[in-house]
């Protein structure tokens, strides 16, 4: 029997984070843990592997709040600040486990990762500590992290920028996508759980809105849902309440386990 995954939602939040820095609307000031909101990432555990979803800036502060011990791999969706800026932060996991870490992703996140950390690329010797990483490029094919299948999915983030989406096991993550093409939802059938970016209500050119995401769970019809990506609009009791009942708003910290 294949072995269940553990998904721990590291980040909920949109690339400015909730509370949003000098914003002092009820949402950044509310008492309820769940409205604060690190930037997107999840965390995959199983088989006594682990295996990240993007690398916020957030990541420090992530890893010792969810107390990560290990990282074997990490999968990127696309290259945004928001996604890519905690890599450097890997390196006591490179000490700890005296190896690389393969990074996933398609061609152009892995250039745009070689650029902002170049220094960790470098052949150049080095008095100072850095990541020790391995690239690999996704063409669009399904492959295999540690006994797993991931099926990386083309996404639109707006008009100019695409991401991937991974489907894993009965699970699927999918965020910062303005559309789900047709050729995708073909591939988020019997899902148990799937996750939606849902910014806000208003639309946005760049990102989903809960309105839309919960047309694409009547439609694609899993189980579970969750939505993530929240920006500081959205409060999370009330917006949960006015949710169907296996629709529910992604927090820091969440918890959930699905089938591989």
């Amino acid at each position: 029997m294949n072995p269940a995954i553990s998904i721990t939602v590291l980040g909920s939040g949109t690339s400015a984070g909730v509370p949003t820095i000098g914003c002092s609307c009820a949402v950044c000031a509310s008492a309820d843990p769940r409205d604060r909101r690190l930037r997107p990432s999840i965390l995959l555990r199983y088989g006594g592997r682990a295996v990240l979803v993007d690398t916020s800036p957030d990541f420090r502060q992530q890893a010792l709040r969810a107390r990560i011990e290990r990282v074997d791999a990490i999968l990127y969706t696309h290259a945004h600040a928001d996604h890519i800026l905690g890599l450097d932060d890997v390196r006591p996991f490179n000490y700890r486990q005296k190896q690389a870490i393969p990074l996933y992703g398609d061609e152009a996140t892995l250039e745009a990762i070689q650029r902002v950390f170049r220094y960790a690329f470098s052949e150049e010797p080095s008095e100072s500590t850095r990541p020790r990483l391995e690239l690999i490029t996704l063409n669009g094919d399904p492959f295999q992290v540690f006994g797993i299948e991931f099926t990386p999915l083309r996404l639109p983030h707006g008009r100019t920028s695409q991401v991937l989406g991974f489907r894993f096991g009965s699970a699927a993550y999918l965020t910062d996508h303005s559309d789900i093409p047709e050729n995708v939802k073909a591939k988020l059938q019997g899902l148990d759980v799937l996750f939606l970016d849902a910014l806000r209500h208003r639309p946005h050119p760049t990102h989903s809105t809960v309105e839309q995401s919960l047309a694409w769970v009547e439609e694609l019809k899993p189980r579970r849902a969750f939505f993530t990506h929240i920006c500081h609009d959205l409060p999370h009791a009330a917006t949960e309440a006015a949710l169907p009942p296996h629709v529910r708003l992604a927090y820091d910290g969440l918890e959930i386990d699905v089938d591989s």
